[in-house]
């Protein structure tokens, strides 16, 4: 946003009036790191708090509800992904998965999302309407306990409708946390924030296969096979895990105030301030229907959503399928199987952490897109086209790393070009609807009948990431190309004058 120098000029003076005496080198800092970007040093200026007040609120923010989140988003994704190691431990064998369309095509799977993408827009409404401390703590105890079921499912038939159940409780998380992050930071903090929080949620897929072998050792105890005390274990975890997170979690900016032992009333009335300086939408506008659904007639939305279908097709094919990618396509042993699922997200962590930080530091998110795509392009060949399986897992490190590192950024991308409280809770939906049509493919294209060399997944992966490639390309066109319009006068962007796109 750009602010004339009168407005700043008031606003630095309104500080020097309330900030002690003591603050001095903490302005000098301010204008030190800020120096570069006008709007930025408008954003940490503040008529009540310090620079270094302001960041100490916001890391206590990120201590509370970043880390929080990611916790329960990490048990999440141990839940929904547990199924591949379950499958490789010995569920195929009891269940008789290994018949027809019963997990060798894959139903098992698919059956999470046909519920998980249809219920997530009324989801993130009701997370507005009851707040999300009260909404996620009570989903992620319904769910965890429906692992717990997951473990004493006699037949195929049951895993099927605990999926259907697990989809329809899952939904709500998601959507209601990318939401919730987006209205508690201005468009360039966020992006390190989706990062922490999907980097958290990263160590499920990363110690997950090491969590299930070590669980599997229970086999025996109490009668029952290693693979369903894989399901009872992680959902005792997670149980145990919502009643510290009905605590922990926080409500919207709004109503900060009101969340056990977090911001008072001044530091609340702070955050509101910085996020009507950055985008002037911290305080939601009365809910009607047409209100919500009226975003939907912009193209640009569909063509965000698009792009997460594209990214979650390829990393839910990866992180369901790549335990029995090493064990039936590159020989290696059950327990080298689910050990080496970890070592390639420990790259895409590193590769997430760097793209944020350029993203939020340089104020740019296609161009991050298309170099992470193009990472996963490079990969893609060697997984399914090298002759050694050392080769091969080296290309699993690049695509690993290039589509996971993908999904925080393409959440910023689209928090950052979209404004309005509703039309954001809409985007939010969507975005991470789509990207749950994007599990329902993903968990078709590697098929257990084109072991060793999974060619046509792999041909699928390479297509999407391509695909990636051309949106970004046309969207960030357009963006640079509405930001220029704008700057000359002859157009306003979602409704402010003084908001930009992000490239």
């Amino acid at each position: 946003m750009r602010y004339p120098s009168s407005i700043l000029d008031n606003m630095a003076l309104q500080a020097d009036e309330k900030i002690s005496d003591g603050s001095t080198n903490s302005r000098n800092a301010l204008n030190e790191e800020t120096a570069l970007d006008s709007p930025r040093q408008a954003l940490d200026t503040d008529p009540v708090y310090s620079y270094r007040e302001q960041r100490k609120i916001i890391h206590r923010i990120d201590r509370r509800l970043v880390i929080t989140c990611g916790i329960i988003y990490c048990f999440s994704l141990i839940d929904r992904g547990n199924l591949g190691n379950a499958s490789i431990a010995g569920m195929t064998t009891d269940l008789e998965l290994n018949v027809g369309f019963r997990y060798v095509k894959s139903t098992i799977v698919l059956v999470f999302f046909p519920t998980y993408v249809l219920f997530q827009p009324p989801a993130t409404l009701l997370s507005r309407k009851l707040g999300p401390r009260k909404f996620l703590a009570t989903i992620t105890l319904l769910w965890g306990t429906l692992e717990i079921g997951f473990g004493f499912a006699k037949k195929w038939t049951d895993m099927i409708g605990l999926r259907v159940a697990l989809g329809i409780l899952e939904a709500g998380l998601y959507p209601s946390v990318v939401y919730l992050l987006a209205t508690w930071y201005s468009r360039y903090d966020v992006g390190k924030r989706y990062c922490a929080f999907y980097v958290v949620g990263c160590l499920a897929l990363a110690f997950g296969g090491i969590l299930a072998y070590g669980l599997m050792q229970m086999d025996g105890l109490h009668g029952m096979r290693g693979w369903r005390w894989i399901f009872i274990m992680e959902g005792v975890f997670t149980c145990v895990c919502s009643f510290f997170a009905y605590f922990l979690l926080v409500d919207f900016p709004d109503k900060a105030d009101q969340s056990w032992r977090f911001l008072n009333r001044d530091e609340r009335d702070f955050i509101v301030r910085r996020i009507n300086k950055d985008r002037d939408d911290a305080i939601p506008e009365k809910f009607t229907l047409a209100r919500f659904l009226r975003p939907a007639l912009d193209i640009k939305i569909w063509i965000l959503a698009f792009i997460s279908f594209l990214i979650i097709t390829v990393t839910t094919s990866i992180s369901v399928f790549l335990p029995i990618i090493l064990r039936n396509g590159l020989g290696f042993t059950i327990a080298e199987s689910q050990c080496l699922i970890a070592p390639p997200y420990c790259l895409a962590a590193i590769l997430m952490i760097t793209s944020a930080y350029l993203g939020d530091r340089f104020h740019v998110r296609g161009p991050i897109l298309i170099f992470n795509s193009l990472v996963a392009l490079v990969g893609l060949p060697i997984m399914g086209f090298a002759s050694s399986s050392s080769a091969r897992y080296f290309g699993v490190f690049l695509v690993t790393a290039g589509t996971n590192a993908n999904i925080p950024t393409a959440l910023a991308y689209q928090a950052n070009n979209v404004r309005g409280q509703w039309k954001r809770a809409l985007t939010s939906a969507l975005f991470v609807g789509c990207g749950g049509i994007g599990g329902i493919s993903g968990g078709t294209i590697f098929r257990s009948q084109d072991a060793p060399r999974y060619i046509p997944g792999i041909s699928a992966a390479i297509a999407c990431n391509c695909l990636v490639v051309v949106c970004v390309l046309g969207l960030s066109g357009y963006y640079m190309y509405a930001n220029k319009q704008a700057d000359k006068g002859k157009k306003v962007l979602e409704g402010s004058e003084a908001f930009r796109y992000t490239i």
